[in-house]
């Protein structure tokens, strides 16, 4: 009777750990090679993304690379399945400087591009992006609570959304041309003042660094408050900005 108890529990724990072993397995393949869940820890894509934001990224929509895995284990090179970017999209990348961070900006320059802000109007191939004022943002900037103008960019592709340009005049708001080789990209934060991009220590981007393309925000909590406080949705959470696409 003992044995056969004991046989009971060994195949009972047997079961319990392959249906874990299953239940991460597939929460793998379901983040490398699906959809990821990245939060927003900053505010350098003002307005469009917002410290607290939680934004679900599409880990086919550029094929898939080393980075695309957990981790990013050395296993192979460059990119599986490969497809660029379209200008205007939201991405999230690896740094380049240390691939063990990941960075979202927006793809302005696709290889091949010429890409130059000159007075804060972003030109590329010499062509400038259509600009117009469109409303007022309201945030922190360094400590203080400011309003400032949104610019909608437009460009030629049809995409269009918002940036800020804070302190126009800014040593960023005027650049050398940046020539994009191929197997590269270059990015832009919104938050044109308040941005480390391709402009700086970012640099230009590999293409086997592209994680994904960010879809929507499932969730956006403010003040600094976690997700996983449940208790504090109702208060902290941003009702109006949840499902807000890309």
């Amino acid at each position: 009777m003992a044995t056969t108890e004991k046989a009971k529990e060994g195949g009972a724990i047997r079961e319990t750990i392959s249906v874990v072993i299953q239940a991460i397995l597939l929460a793998v393949i379901i983040r490398s090679f699906i959809v990821q869940p990245f939060s927003i820890p900053s505010g350098s894509m003002k307005p469009t993304l917002l410290v607290g934001d939680y934004v679900f990224v599409s880990k086919w929509s550029y094929g898939f690379s080393r980075h695309s895995l957990p981790f990013s284990p050395p296993i192979f090179s460059g990119r599986i399945f490969g497809s660029d970017p379209e200008r205007g999209d939201v991405v999230v990348f690896k740094y380049p400087p240390d691939p063990s961070k990941d960075y979202i900006k927006r793809v302005v320059g696709l290889p091949g591009d010429k890409v130059q802000l000159r007075d804060s109007v972003v030109l590329v191939n010499g062509q400038p992006i259509e600009r117009l004022q469109n409303g007022m943002f309201e945030g922190d900037f360094q400590g203080r609570i400011i309003q400032t103008p949104i610019i909608q960019e437009r460009m030629d592709n049809g995409a269009m959304y918002g940036t800020l340009d804070v302190q126009p005049g800014s040593s960023g708001d005027s650049t050398p041309v940046f020539e994009v080789p191929e197997g590269k990209y270059f990015f832009l934060g919104d938050n044109r003042d308040n941005s480390a991009d391709s402009r700086y220590d970012v640099g230009l981007v590999p293409a086997d660094h592209l994680v994904g393309k960010a879809r929507f925000i499932f969730l956006s909590m403010e003040n600094g408050t976690p997700a996983w406080h449940i208790w504090k949705w109702p208060s902290d959470m941003r009702w109006g900005r949840l499902f807000d696409g890309l």
